[in-house]
């Protein structure tokens, strides 16, 4: 059986103290046992900060460093994203760290102009699809999820998880959309976001969660905790094939 164990870690942000928030998420994963991967909210090492600037650096560095440490120490995959600066440029970027010290990136494609993240940060271009344990993951990053055109599965992807630093105030639209892109594109969704307030004021609640290729929820609440469950990919299998609707979506590029 093609199963994968996922770890789910919702809690607070120390608002722009990397070093913090590092020491906060070692502290609650390293209890973690036989796990494979292992998923961390949006800017897990300052909080949605505007302020790449003095930040980026430290923070691209550090957590790039920490990353690969954790993953070694828990022999599992870890992801989330971070402040990072490459090559002149700063970006909303998640690193995806397996077991043997591979990295891969993505760039978050839509930044939120709402607040002010297009006037900060440098926009992606790809989305990325990484094989692991049998798997086709695709992650995305918290405003992502308001674009279904750019979720949509067209490469076979098997997972979709959002990170996100997404606040209560709109969080009835956090729930919807992602049911909806779980059973639109026929996918399991894995969803991680924060809890607490930032430092702009703004109330997170988490609502992290699972939901199925039907749609179905379990979600986690507020609780400030690590959520660990596994998924089955042979029964998501047997439902694309008894039920192909896949076969009938539109084809289109993205420019």
């Amino acid at each position: 059986m093609q199963a994968i164990n996922i770890a789910v870690v919702q809690t607070l942000l120390h608002w722009e103290d990397v070093d913090a928030n590092l020491q906060h998420f070692e502290s609650k994963i390293e209890g973690i046992k036989e796990c494979d991967l292992i998923v961390l909210p949006e800017m897990f090492s300052t909080g949605f900060s505007m302020k790449p600037e003095s930040l980026a650096k430290e923070s691209s560095e550090k957590s790039v460093a920490w990353l690969l440490r954790m993953s070694a120490k828990l022999n599992s995959a870890i992801m989330g994203s971070f402040m990072h600066y490459d090559q002149g440029k700063y970006y909303n970027a998640l690193a995806f760290v397996n077991p043997e010290q591979e990295i891969q990136w993505y760039y978050k494609r839509h930044l939120f102009s709402p607040g002010d993240e297009s006037k900060h940060y440098s926009a992606g271009k790809d989305r990325l699809v990484i094989d692991y344990k049998g798997w086709r993951i695709c992650p995305l990053i918290c405003y992502d999820l308001r674009f279904p055109v750019y979720s949509r599965n067209n490469c076979g992807i098997d997972l979709m998880v959002y990170v996100a630093n997404w606040p209560q105030k709109r969080n009835y639209a956090w729930q919807q959309l992602l049911k909806a892109r779980a059973i639109e594109n026929q996918t399991y969704v894995v969803a991680c976001n924060r809890i607490g307030q930032d430092g702009n004021g703004v109330d997170h609640i988490g609502n992290s969660g699972i939901i199925n290729y039907l749609g179905e929820e379990i979600g986690f609440g507020s609780d400030d905790k690590v959520f660990q469950f596994y998924l089955n990919k042979v029964s998501l299998d047997e439902y694309r094939l008894q039920f192909p609707v896949l076969d009938d979506a539109d084809q289109f590029e993205l420019l």
